[in-house]
């Protein structure tokens, strides 16, 4: 049965590293739902979270692939243990006063909030988990003119972490 994977590897933040893994992915027919990176405290690594759904089969595959690249530090495959997860959107919408009214009781939460205003648009910034963001854009339906997302993110709660 295949089900969602969040890995998360610690890469060489040099130019190439991204390509090498996106390209194993591609040569092995493999997908990626979604892909983050950026560099981390240290400058030498970035930090690499990617979504991809698979069987457990092909993530063991995935991941001893991903180990065998060069510019692989380390890896964690975050779906292993208890993880927090959360997605950044970004999304333009006609401005009204119901949408005003909607994000001002979301504001509360610190889930959503207008991050610029002109006359007539707004852009609105949302948090969260990847369901509850789906079931927010689906609410907005026809109003949403343009949206971007980051993908997911995430760290593994308690002791365990992606350091070297």
């Amino acid at each position: 049965m295949s089900r969602q994977h969040i890995i998360s590897v610690l890469l060489e933040n040099e130019a190439g590293a991204l390509s090498r893994v996106s390209g194993l992915f591609s040569a092995r027919a493999y997908n990626i739902e979604s892909l983050t990176v950026a560099p981390t405290l240290d400058p030498t690594l970035s930090r690499l979270t990617l979504v991809t759904v698979g069987s457990e089969e092909t993530i063991v595959q995935i991941k001893k692939q991903l180990n065998k690249l060069i510019d692989v530090v380390k890896l964690i495959d975050l779906s292993e243990s208890f993880s927090l997860e959360r997605e950044l959107v970004l999304l333009k919408v006609k401005k009204n006063d119901a949408i005003v009214q909607k994000i001002d009781s979301l504001a509360t939460d610190a889930l959503a909030r207008i991050t610029d205003e002109t006359d007539d648009y707004l852009i609105i910034e949302l948090s969260g988990e990847k369901v509850w963001l789906d079931d927010f854009l689906a609410s907005l339906d026809d109003e949403v003119i343009e949206v971007v997302r980051t993908g997911l993110i995430g760290l593994s709660r308690g002791e365990r972490s992606l350091t070297l």
